[in-house]
């Protein structure tokens, strides 16, 4: 992929629209729509990282209510020939082909490497990657297995939406709220999940999402970990200007 001149690449995660409120995350939501707004002008290609709602769930025939601006505001930007590519995270990992069909925003459910100006990206929202976080990946295996989300189709979506929203605050094997905090470079587990894969491969970006924390980090002289924290707390997105890629915050 190489981007045209004077366009850069844009990355965001973790916005966790619809929760703890309908009025927080309308809130947010007004935020985030005005940022893709303003990136419009020089957006080359836009990730979207996961948990970009606190729930979604894809019925055969229905969606969650609400997101309309976000949805609209993708939908314009997608129609404007502006690719996005979109990551599940642990919250919307039950999305299947309503994006790809509606929005034309194709859907990963794994980590996926792209080469961009000569550098190479290696993208995911980084959810049960790495040691640790066994319980998660437990309930991850159940949560994604066919059989599973057939059993939680035949839920009303009232009762569906409803029953998920609540285990998604309550829940933090779902939720994914461990400490809020830096644990130091040897605990950080999406660091060490780099490192590994660099004894592999070089790639010259691990950009992720889940940890809720903006963080740089230098693995070593050619490779770096980004992690670009929230749109709750910190308001955070990454932007690769076709050389470097940095964390910036966004400013309202």
């Amino acid at each position: 992929m190489k981007l045209p001149a004077n366009k850069k690449v844009y990355f965001s995660s973790d916005n966790h629209l619809g929760a703890p409120t309908y009025e927080e995350s309308r809130a947010r939501e007004d935020l985030f729509v005005a940022w893709l707004d303003e990136i419009k002008q020089d957006a080359g290609v836009i990730f979207l990282l996961g948990d970009l709602f606190d729930f979604w769930f894809e019925y055969k025939e229905v969606v969650p209510k609400g997101f309309v601006r976000t949805l609209g505001k993708l939908a314009e930007l997608s129609d404007a020939g502006i690719p996005i590519h979109f990551f599940v995270g642990n919250h919307d990992l039950w999305m299947n082909d309503y994006f790809e069909k509606e929005l034309q925003i194709p859907v990963y459910h794994q980590p996926k490497v792209f080469e961009i100006n000569e550098k190479s990206f290696f993208i995911g929202h980084g959810d049960g990657l790495g040691p640790n976080d066994k319980g998660y990946k437990r309930m991850k295996k159940v949560f994604t297995n066919p059989f599973s989300k057939w059993l939680y189709r035949w839920l009303h979506p009232d009762l569906g939406v409803r029953l998920a929203r609540h285990l998604s605050v309550k829940n933090k094997l779902i939720s994914g709220d461990e400490d809020a905090k830096f644990l130091g470079e040897e605990n950080e587990w999406l660091v060490q999940y780099s490192k590994r894969k660099l004894e592999q491969n070089h790639y010259d970006y691990f950009v992720f999402g889940h940890r809720h924390l903006p963080l740089e980090i230098q693995l070593n002289e050619r490779s770096k970990y980004i992690n670009l924290g929230d749109w709750i707390n910190y308001y955070t997105y990454g932007v690769f200007d076709g050389n470097t890629l940095e964390l910036k915050k966004y400013s309202f």
